[in-house]
């Protein structure tokens, strides 16, 4: 039998603990094994957290291990969704690309045998739906494999900047999928000027020729707009240019500009402010697509097996919730 003060010196220290902090007792028995047994099991029954035993040390958390997806819709838990960057070259050379695309970019292509094994083994480990994005995805002559190869297993969303949705491009377009696919076309402004000057002259009328191409060949159209700092009226007008184009509301995607990549100014997203959405590059995963080709949000070097770059994506997801949890104190002034 383990006689040790160690449970009793971890009922005074959680009694002033508030819920979700951490305490830490030192285990001083001559049966180490024996009482790290003994913390794990009252642990258990009294519903609070054993963090971790090191050094001779029990850190205890006072309560159950947090959930760290609350407070999240289920289409934003980590691992809901596969980024996938086919290509970083593109036909624009926009100002703010978060991932430096342009007409002189390295392909950096993912290729059709790692896009089909990435599809395949999301669905074993649970994702719900793949997006394809680049650089411009339609530069790649085999792009109506790639999304054969997402639609076969889950429903895709295949972002483009719509221009070239022509010729032998079309003939591709043709052979995906409707019913399976969206396609997600980038438009910033109501009219030409916004948009043509961050994308390009003439990029914007192209653009919207693409959402008409796209619609009258029957499939789905999502509208995607980099705004900076848009005012209320400004975000009401676009939208009612949206609907004039068609584009149904939960179709309308109006995002902040990001501090990355190309862009002068933004928002500064860090690992530790943003929601993770696993991205898969050719070199590597990535916490989010709009740091894609940023060193700092590389998570792992090693593709696959995939489920593994998920698991830690969601781990370092809930440590990072964990640390913000332990830093919102109360701190009474009354």
């Amino acid at each position: 039998m383990v006689t040790s003060s160690v449970v009793l010196d971890l009922v005074e220290s959680m009694i002033p603990l508030p819920l979700g902090q951490t305490t830490t007792v030192r285990l001083s028995g001559s049966d180490v094994q024996a009482e790290r047994d003994l913390v794990a099991e009252w642990c258990r029954r009294s519903g609070n957290e054993l963090v971790e035993i090191a050094a001779g040390v029990a850190t205890v958390r006072r309560g159950p291990r947090p959930d760290p997806f609350t407070g999240l819709a289920p289409d934003q838990v980590p691992g809901t969704r596969l980024w996938m960057y086919t290509n970083f070259d593109c036909n624009l050379a926009c100002d703010y690309c978060c991932v430096r695309s342009s007409p002189r970019a390295e392909r950096r292509a993912l290729g059709l045998d790692r896009v089909r094994q990435l599809a395949d083994e999301a669905v074993a480990a649970g994702v719900c739906e793949l997006v394809l994005t680049g650089g411009e995805p339609f530069l790649l002559p085999d792009i109506d494999e790639l999304v054969a190869a997402c639609t076969a297993v889950l429903p895709t969303t295949l972002l483009t900047n719509g221009m070239l949705l022509h010729g032998r491009r079309l003939e591709r377009l043709r052979r995906m999928d409707r019913d399976r696919l969206t396609l997600q076309i980038s438009i910033d402004s109501p009219t030409p000027d916004l948009h043509d000057s961050h994308r390009g002259a003439g990029s914007w009328a192209r653009a919207v020729d693409g959402i008409h191409t796209a619609q009258a060949e029957g499939f789905r159209v999502r509208v995607a707009a980099t705004l900076d700092r848009p005012r209320a009226d400004e975000v009401s007008t676009f939208r009612g240019f949206l609907d004039d184009l068609g584009i149904q509301r939960e179709d309308q995607v109006i995002r902040a500009l990001a501090h990355r990549g190309l862009a002068d100014g933004g928002l500064e997203l860090t690992v530790d402010v943003l929601i993770p959405e696993v991205t898969v590059t050719a070199d590597g995963v990535y916490w989010h697509p709009v740091s894609a080709d940023d060193e700092d949000q590389l998570v792992s070097r090693d593709i696959f097996p995939l489920k593994t770059a998920i698991d830690e994506v969601t781990r370092r997801f809930a440590a990072y919730r964990a640390r913000a949890d332990e830093a919102a104190q109360w701190f009474s002034c009354a």
